[in-house]
């Protein structure tokens, strides 16, 4: 039987290697989502730090959450704010650059992404970078993260009315950078 993650967490106060359990379920999850916002380069260091973080606050994680990936995805959130230049100049070199995977992903994936988005890759990284960080991490957290409104709402410490306008503003403006169509209707 699983064990919730915050019974872990609360576990690692007693026993500080029962934490390596997080790291074990989310630390793929999390590199995934940091690679295609930051790069692979990037993602191992963010990654890492991020568990160093949570590690340090776990005595102030809330256990009536049993999910720690909202929290998780929180302090990687903020730590990627850091990062947010490199974040702009990556989409900026894949807005010049030709054909390619942006990330490390399964054959499924690049088969899928590569039809629907292959296209329109340089005018979705551009719209990225022109999106503000807090839109940007709202979008990428629901699409890439694959996270609900309240995830991301618990994740980035803002009302679920927030993320629902930073959403709706982040699609709008991606969607008018790319003319008003969406690839995938076109695939």
């Amino acid at each position: 039987m699983r064990v919730d993650d915050s019974d872990l967490i609360g576990e690692s106060l007693r026993r500080p290697e029962a934490f390596a359990e997080l790291f074990d379920r989310y630390a793929g999850l999390l590199y995934r989502y940091t690679s295609r916002r930051l790069g692979g380069e990037n993602a191992e260091d963010v990654v890492g730090e991020t568990f160093l973080v949570a590690f340090a606050r776990r005595r102030t994680y809330d256990r009536s959450y049993r999910d720690a990936r909202p929290w998780l995805f929180g302090i990687l959130t903020k730590l990627i704010s850091r990062h947010h230049r490199q974040e702009a100049a990556r989409y900026r070199a894949l807005e010049r650059s030709g054909p390619g995977v942006p990330y490390e992903e399964s054959p499924d994936e690049r088969v899928a992404a590569g039809v629907a988005a292959e296209g329109v890759r340089a005018e979705l990284a551009s719209a990225l970078a022109g999106l503000n960080p807090g839109d940007r991490d709202v979008l990428l957290l629901i699409a890439w993260g694959d996270f609900s409104y309240e995830e991301t709402a618990q994740a980035l410490a803002i009302p679920v009315g927030t993320v629902r306008s930073r959403l709706n503003r982040a699609r709008r403006k991606v969607r008018a950078s790319l003319g008003d169509v969406n690839p995938l209707d076109e695939v």
